[in-house]
């Protein structure tokens, strides 16, 4: 309402909102997409972080939450793709993005490996301090130097550089440091007169290349590429490398992000353990099963008791392992004369599983590895392109990847799953996979992250 007072018209004042009173807040458009191409628009505020985004598509979604899961840039032109960091904000990296870029939302089990295995990542003869060649840095110290502002390690090694405007790769020797990636122009002189300036860390990102030999004519299949942030894709401005191994590349680019990152790549491991831990005190406590939550008990007399003697344990699980076979004979006889014979029902339960990936090639299992983090006990269950009844385990240990072929055997009229040639049976894949995960057995390692392929 307006007031005439001697010819002035007065309004009155609104009240002023305070912060608390303002609930308001940017929200931007994101759409994320998956393995299979589907995709899903979110609604997002301005401010959220890759890891809020990723818990929020977690709860959508269903899944587990274990804090491998993670948001990938990915720009399929030009063959490149990286993981976000947790702590990046996830509008600010879609305004640098190309219209043919797109997020992906994916599991990423080695995006904290490092700081539980780092000597795994970084080989002696690439880490020296910078300062003196000739003086290594112990074990111990690793990463504290690299998260650290005084003594700083660099990472040197030769790498295939491919030549601006050119098809061309050239071998040269390198050296990563805090402030940059540079190349030696004579041999392996690290003098200053002698170091030539190839990327800034600082604004700069850097990506894996997922189509190096076949766009880009690479040497190796080990490429990786440093791409400025004002970049919005021109080849001419990517600064392409490439690895002789798989180790030397992740080396290379876990330094890199180290390098850019420090501490807060620290902080950002750590937010889930302490999460874990302060929300401990307040739940219930979650039943694990384990090799270290598992005991052998005794329940012949009116109380059960833990049975402390090996000998006597061992000789309850096969007492156990007996029985419980003569109950599976006795069920998959009448089960034989129901609708859902036992045997059919063993053949399909696997079919759900997260782990299962059905019928896709050998290559097509390298990849889903390679995009998942290719850390020790990474695996998956395939049907054998060669067998089709029988199937296949793919596992990753020491970032190589070998398959164990699971063939079907049969037991007094029942068929049961090997991996050692009948040593070891199991009724079901399900079962299978739950003994692995426990025992090595004739496997490298244990299997520990099963390669999920979630639907939004």
């Amino acid at each position: 309402m307006c007031v005439c007072v001697g010819g002035a018209r007065l309004t009155p004042k609104m009240p002023s909102r305070s912060p608390d009173c303002c609930l308001l807040r940017a929200v931007e458009i994101v759409k994320i997409f998956t393995e299979d191409g589907m995709g899903k628009v979110v609604e997002i505020p301005a401010d959220m972080t890759a890891r809020d985004l990723c818990q929020l598509l977690v709860y959508k979604s269903h899944c587990v939450d274990d804090n491998s899961w993670a948001l990938v840039e990915h720009h399929p032109l030009i063959g490149l793709e990286r993981c976000l960091e947790d702590h990046e904000l996830v509008v600010q990296v879609q305004a640098s993005m190309n219209s043919d870029s797109r997020f992906l939302f994916r599991k990423n089990y080695a995006k904290y490996e490092f700081f539980r295995n780092p000597l795994a990542f970084f080989p002696e003869h690439m880490v020296a301090w910078c300062q003196d060649t000739n003086r290594m840095i112990p074990p111990s110290q690793l990463l504290q130097n690299f998260l650290g502002t005084s003594g700083c390690p660099e990472i040197q090694g030769y790498l295939y550089v491919k030549e601006v405007g050119r098809k061309s790769w050239k071998k040269v020797y390198m050296f990563l440091r805090r402030s940059g990636l540079y190349c030696s122009t004579k041999g392996t002189s690290k003098e200053p007169r002698h170091l030539q300036l190839l990327a800034d860390i600082e604004d700069s990102n850097i990506f894996t290349v997922i189509t190096g030999k076949k766009q880009h004519g690479a040497p190796t299949d080990y490429e990786f590429c440093i791409k400025p942030n004002k970049c919005r894709g021109e080849l001419k401005e990517l600064r392409m490398l490439c690895a002789e191994d798989e180790q030397g590349r992740t080396c290379w680019m876990t330094a890199f992000r180290l390098f850019k990152y420090g501490i807060v790549l620290y902080q950002n491991y750590k937010i889930p353990q302490q999460r874990k831990t302060l929300l401990s005190h307040f739940s219930a406590p979650v039943r694990s099963v384990s090799e270290n939550s598992l005991v052998a008990m005794d329940f012949s007399g009116r109380i059960g008791r833990v049975i402390d003697n090996p000998v006597e344990a061992q000789s309850a699980a096969m007492e156990e392992g007996h029985a419980w076979r003569k109950r599976s004979q006795r069920m998959n006889i009448i089960g034989s004369h129901s609708p859902l014979h036992h045997s059919s029902l063993s053949s399909v339960i696997h079919i759900a599983q997260l782990w299962f990936h059905g019928r896709i090639t050998r290559e097509e299992s390298h990849r889903i590895i390679h995009q998942q983090g290719q850390v020790d006990g990474l695996f998956l269950l395939r049907v054998s392109q060669s067998n089709p009844k029988a199937f296949v385990l793919t596992l990753c240990h020491h970032q190589k990847i070998k398959h164990f072929q699971i063939l079907p055997c049969e037991e007094d009229g029942q068929v049961f799953f090997s991996l050692d040639d009948g040593a070891t049976k199991f009724t079901d894949l399900i079962q299978l996979v739950e003994f692995y995960q426990l025992n090595r057995g004739v496997l490298p390692c244990k299997l520990r992250h099963p390669c999920t392929v979630v639907a939004l």
